[in-house]
């Protein structure tokens, strides 16, 4: 088992809304992931999910494919991606660690041997954009196996069929992606997201996360109402683009604190 189903599991405990947040490895620059990532629990983030730099970001808005260009311009990689969770892990060995990006550079090393990475660096788990579940049973499996979470991504758009496979395929957590279209993109219609979840939750039993969409302590106060955790990427990248280098670790921090403030109030 990862660190994800405990986690999810003290959360539910106290009664709490989970934190999932998001940055790219690499962005602004090479010497800020770990801080960033460290800085992010400290604001109460309870998993964290970093982004391997791709050329090609499809599911991204503009803010994250940015955020994929400043850092492969360091030329921020799978091994880089590896080096920073071992680094993290040094000080932290409690907070998840989820590793979000696309099926290019995964098969590019063998998945056998992203799987060996992962666990020896101490990631716990992964989202595959472009790894639908039909296709990727014996993938998920031997990431079970190896005390590793293969999560997996439904929107709107989802049928019932692709929800009992990802119920089937999945572990860890579920994510809902609350808009259609690209990351960071819209307003949320938290009502709709109400339904859509209630409909989710007859065929997934995994705590599920909603994301793309929330970017202020409303919007996640108003989805942690129907979800067991929220998501938040866009947001946090556009604070680091708008904030000095020199000061980005600290404003990030204060940013999740408040949504954490938000999501803990009784309102």
């Amino acid at each position: 088992m990862s660190r994800i189903a405990p986690t999810f599991a003290a959360l539910a405990a106290q009664n709490k809304t989970g934190l999932v947040t998001f940055i790219t490895a690499g962005d602004p620059g090479p010497e800020m992931t770990v801080p960033l990532m460290h800085a992010l629990v400290a604001g109460g983030a309870d998993v964290l999910e970093l982004g391997v730099p791709f050329s090609d970001p499809m599911a991204e808005g503009p803010v994250i494919q940015r955020a994929c260009e400043r850092a492969l311009k360091f030329n921020i990689g799978l091994g880089d991606v590896f080096n920073y969770v071992r680094e993290f892990r040094k000080t932290n060995r409690h907070t998840p660690v989820v590793l979000m990006g696309y099926a290019n550079p995964i098969e590019r090393i063998g998945p056998d041997a992203f799987i060996r990475a992962s666990k020896e660096a101490g990631a716990d788990g992964a989202i595959v954009v472009d790894y639908p579940p039909e296709e990727c049973e014996e993938f998920a499996a031997a990431m079970r196996a190896n005390e590793l979470d293969l999560i997996f991504l439904l929107a709107p758009t989802s049928t019932p069929e692709r929800i009992a496979q990802v119920a089937r395929v999945g572990s860890g957590f579920s994510y809902y992606v609350s808009l259609k279209g690209v990351t960071g993109a819209g307003t949320i219609d938290t009502a709709d997201v109400a339904r859509r979840v209630a409909a989710i939750r007859e065929h997934v039993k995994l705590p599920i996360g909603v994301g793309f969409g929330i970017r202020d302590a409303a919007t996640a106060k108003a989805v942690a109402e129907v979800a067991d955790a929220v998501v938040i990427g866009s947001r946090i990248i556009q604070e680091l683009e708008n904030t000095p280098k020199d000061q980005a670790v600290a404003a990030v921090q204060s940013f999740v604190s408040g949504i954490r403030t938000a999501l803990d109030s009784e309102l």
